[in-house]
Formats: structure tokens, C-alpha cells, sequence
């Protein structure tokens, strides 16, 4: 398999939203030093599709933190859409994610207690929008997965594709640039994960959302743009 660990920096004129570079992720245990990603590089275009594929502890999920601004580096370059994340303090980070990125987890982390409209406007209980204005973000993004007639149902009153559903309405609905997915549909049955996915390519073609997604499925990695596989820390090879 052929290495792309060494995928050259982009053109200043690039359309690429994410540009990594070289980026290593290590930590300390115990006496051993583990690193779940080992000089890495790659570029997504905006608007990109990416699905990132591979074993256990191969590094997917670090890689996903890093790019959602959740995890930092310990070298390297990350800049998403012009910005070097490693510039940022916590604070400014934090600031920085809750505007550009939304994510999407595998078990939707909805709140229990809260209906389907009251999980999907806590991300905009942070920005400073009036009770009118959040209205029509959460009841658009609602919309947009289709669950307009499910906005007053809490969780344990959907079935698990209409939580997804949610879980995806929420991560829209401040309108960020980049998505962000951890096996989105590895907790569902087949119809739901294939709903869920023609939801997520609808997004990426229709409304131009950057989305890296990783997922152990490869149907689900067949409607990406573009499916990368990872070994120790590093791309080996690009799917076909």
C-alpha cells in the first residue's frame, strides 16, 4: 500500500478548507510513549465529503477530535479555512468550535430530560440570538432532517434513526462550515443508517457542509467523495 503521509502543502490559492501538515498526536502511559498519529498530512476541500476508515486505535477518532478543535496536537499544522488551530488558547478554541464545527457521535448524546426542539437549541443558548431567532434556526434545522412533526417528542419517545436525526439537526443547526462524524450510523439498523447517510450526502451536495466522517461500514464509506484508510497513526492508502 502506498504512503500519503507526505501529501505536499497545498497551493495559498487552494479551495482545501482543512490543511494538516506533518501532525503527530502523542502522549505519555505510564512508562511508554504512545502516539495515535504520527506525522500526518492531508488536505479536504470545501465542501468534500471524506470518509476516514481503519482498525481499532489506528487513530481515526484522534484524527477527528484534532480537526473538531476538541484535542490539540503535539506538532505539526492544522488550519481549518485559513485559521492554525494551534494558535489558539483553550478559551479561544472553544470559542472557535462553537461557531465553525458540528459533530455528530455514534450514541447522539441527546439530553434525556429535554425534547426534540430543547436539545437541538442548546447550541444556541451560547450565541447571543433572541428566543425569535433561535425559533427559526432550531425549526429549520428540523426541517431540514425531517422531523418538523417530532420537535416536542423527547428522546425516548424516537426510534434510534429519529435520534440521529436529531443529533445532526443540532450539530446544523448554528450553520457550521465543517461536520464532524464518529460512526453515525453504526448504532442503527440498515434502513436508519442509510437514511441517516443520504441525510449526511445531502448535506455535503446540497448545502456545501465540509464532512469528515469515520466509520467502520464500508457502504457507508462508498458515499463519500473520497475514503481514506489508516494503520498506526498514518494513511497507508486511499479506497477505491
Amino acid at each position: 500500500m502506498s504512503n500519503l503521509n507526505q501529501i505536499q502543502p497545498s497551493d495559498p490559492m487552494s479551495t482545501s478548507l482543512i490543511q494538516i501538515h506533518s501532525l503527530t498526536k502523542s502522549f505519555t502511559k505510564g512508562q511508554n510513549v504512545i502516539t495515535p498519529l504520527d506525522n500526518l498530512s492531508l488536505e479536504v476541500s470545501r465542501g468534500e465529503f471524506l470518509a476516514l476508515m481503519g482498525p481499532s486505535g489506528s487513530g481515526k477518532t484522534t484524527l477527528l477530535n484534532l480537526i473538531a478543535g476538541i484535542d490539540a496536537a503535539s506538532s505539526g499544522k492544522l488550519i481549518i479555512d485559513s485559521q492554525d488551530l494551534g494558535s489558539l488558547s483553550r478559551a479561544q478554541l472553544t470559542k472557535w468550535r462553537s461557531v465553525n464545527v458540528g459533530y455528530i457521535f455514534q450514541l447522539y448524546h441527546l439530553v434525556p430530560i429535554l425534547s426534540a426542539y430543547e436539545n437541538v437549541e442548546l447550541p444556541l443558548l451560547l450565541q447571543s440570538l433572541t428566543r425569535s431567532e433561535r425559533r427559526t434556526r432550531v425549526e429549520t434545522a428540523l426541517e431540514l432532517v425531517g422531523l418538523s412533526d417530532r420537535m416536542h417528542h423527547r428522546p425516548n419517545e424516537l426510534s434510534g434513526g429519529q435520534e440521529q436525526r436529531v443529533a445532526i439537526a443540532r450539530a446544523i443547526v448554528h450553520d457550521p462550515g465543517l461536520l464532524v462524524a464518529d460512526e453515525p450510523t453504526g448504532d442503527l439498523d440498515r434502513e436508519s443508517a442509510e437514511t441517516i447517510l443520504d441525510l449526511l450526502r445531502s448535506l455535503s451536495r446540497d448545502l456545501d457542509k465540509t464532512i469528515v466522517m469515520v466509520t467502520h461500514d464500508p457502504r457507508a464509506a462508498a458515499i463519500a467523495d473520497r475514503a481514506l484508510h489508516l494503520e498506526k497513526g498514518q494513511l497507508v492508502s486511499q479506497l477505491q
